[in-house]
């Protein structure tokens, strides 16, 4: 099936042909919907503390920052802001020159509130030799949006989000990689340290380390920390084959092999890379600015004081089970642990003989584990926490997605449009066991929760192969614990016009 050619190009990227043949069978095999118990609810897999268990929390937090750990903030950078602009760029493409939908209508009369205005004004005084204000006058709005949009003005259309003006300051406009900068200092700070990693492209790279070197000594001085920031791309390696209708590789008109990146389950990889005990993940655009951050900060060291503090118990069970110095109750308190703690169960447990049970166990606990903050269901689109079976009977905890449900099961469609929690990823992660040794988090995939969707290229469709995505199938086989958060936590911005909410003024 493949030539010295395709080879080559295969070795080149650091894959194998046993893993494109393996990719291959994904297409060929397609994916089995994954078999659901219910959605997580409070008191049913979600965890909602009271007020004085949450400064219960947030003291055993800040005791764990004061012993010295390694603490890193990892943002997926990459994405571009294209789809923030869709309706932009239809406004552009359309055959009417002036705002004619609501959501036009709405950018236009307020256009002086969002964060990149004196940009704009200024990229529109550059190029048209008149501001936007005057641009409006004369009825030549699509010059407003193409200076926004265009590689000539902005280039709104095709920079990442992260690099994107989203708030107000009283003497600048702050970024999404800034408003992280500044997450990291108030509650992902230890030895005097912020260690911050952002994913990006290759392509904006260079517009990444450009802005970082810019607002870093403002900010050291301001926080009195030294960052520690890197930046890192998906691997060539994560890519997966695209394939036509019939499952037989596509080919371009130069006769390659056509890879396309595999989603953000690729980013696993590059998490596995952080050498750090705790890892916080959180997405580019969930930031709000200064007034609104005390809300984010208090829950953030809640949800990390309870991963602490599950660790501790989990890493007090593991060196329990290591020293053969337990009896049967104590076996038995462990089943409860993982039972009601971490939301796992296997039939049978019971009935295992003590020396099975003791293994069996010891697997169980032994594994990475995450706090995921979880908010009130809003309509948002996107997943949210399930209690589903594994392959072997087990039942776990797990963020699932559209996707990975049976659309044509009324039983799991009603769990999925009926449940009461949202996911806004908000994750805190351990990687490291008790013996202090960093986990290889790729064991941990879960490879049969993949999705294949559809796209084309010149014309031609297509099938392609997302990978299970960084917080679903890369995470099935982690401890999962679920925290009820505030919706004030999540303020994400999908559309250009998101940035008019209050949560995003200033």
């Amino acid at each position: 099936m493949f030539s010295k050619e395709d080879i080559l190009q295969i070795e080149q990227k650091g894959m194998t042909v046993a893993q494109i043949e393996a990719q291959l069978e994904c297409f060929r095999k397609g994916f089995e919907f994954l078999k659901l118990k219910g959605a997580a609810a409070v008191g049913d897999g979600i965890m909602a503390p009271t007020e004085d268990e949450a400064e219960a929390y947030i003291k055993t937090w800040n005791d764990y920052k004061a012993e010295g750990h390694r603490i890193t903030k990892f943002v997926p950078a990459s994405g571009a802001a294209s789809r923030m602009f869709k309706n932009m760029f239809e406004f552009l493409d359309a055959d009417y020159d002036v705002p004619t939908t609501d959501f036009e209508k709405t950018f236009f009369a307020r256009i002086h509130d969002f964060a990149f205005f004196d940009a704009l004004n200024d990229a529109c005084f550059l190029n048209e030799g008149k501001g936007v204000d005057a641009l409006i006058e004369e009825g030549d709005y699509k010059a407003v949006v193409a200076n926004m949009l265009g590689v000539d003005g902005l280039n709104y259309g095709q920079l990442p989000k992260g690099l994107l003006q989203f708030h107000s300051y009283d003497d600048c406009a702050k970024t999404p990689v800034e408003e992280h900068l500044t997450e990291a200092a108030l509650y992902a700070s230890s030895r005097g340290e912020a260690e911050v990693h952002f994913t990006v492209s290759g392509e904006h790279r260079e517009l990444f380390e450009d802005l970082i070197s810019r607002v870093l000594p403002e900010a050291q001085d301001k926080y009195k920390i030294t960052y520690k920031v890197s930046l890192s791309e998906q691997k060539p390696s994560t890519d997966t084959i695209a394939v036509n209708m019939d499952n037989t590789p596509f080919r371009t008109a130069d006769d390659k092999l056509l890879f396309r990146p595999g989603g953000h389950g690729a980013l696993i990889e590059n998490l596995n890379d952080l050498q750090s005990d705790i890892i916080f993940i959180k997405n580019i655009d969930n930031v709000v600015p200064d007034r609104l951050k005390p809300d984010t900060v208090f829950w953030k060291q809640v949800i990390a004081g309870v991963l602490v503090d599950t660790q501790r118990k989990i890493f007090a069970y593991l060196r329990m089970l290591d020293s053969g110095n337990f009896s049967h109750d104590d076996l038995e308190e462990i089943i409860r642990f993982v039972r009601h703690t971490l939301n796992s169960d296997v039939p049978g447990l019971k009935n295992l003989e003590d020396t099975e049970l003791h293994i069996f166990l010891k697997k169980m606990l032994n594994r990475p584990t995450r706090v995921c903050g979880v908010v009130k269901n809003i309509g948002e689109p996107g997943g949210g926490p399930f209690l589903a079976y594994n392959p072997d009977g087990s039942i776990s905890l797990q963020i699932l997605e559209s996707s990975q449900i049976d659309q044509n099961n009324p039983e799991y469609m009603k769990m999925f449009t009926q449940g009461t929690h949202f996911n806004p990823v908000d994750l805190v992660c351990a990687v490291r066991n008790y013996k202090g040794e960093k986990f290889n988090l790729p064991d941990h995939v879960d490879p049969a929760t993949g999705f294949i969707s559809y796209k084309s290229k010149d014309g031609k469709e297509l099938k392609a192969l997302e990978l299970p995505g960084l917080w679903n199938g890369a995470m099935s086989k982690w401890n999962t614990i679920m925290v009820e958060v505030p919706l004030t936590t999540f303020n994400p911005v999908k559309t250009v016009n998101d940035l008019l909410r209050p949560q995003h003024q200033k």
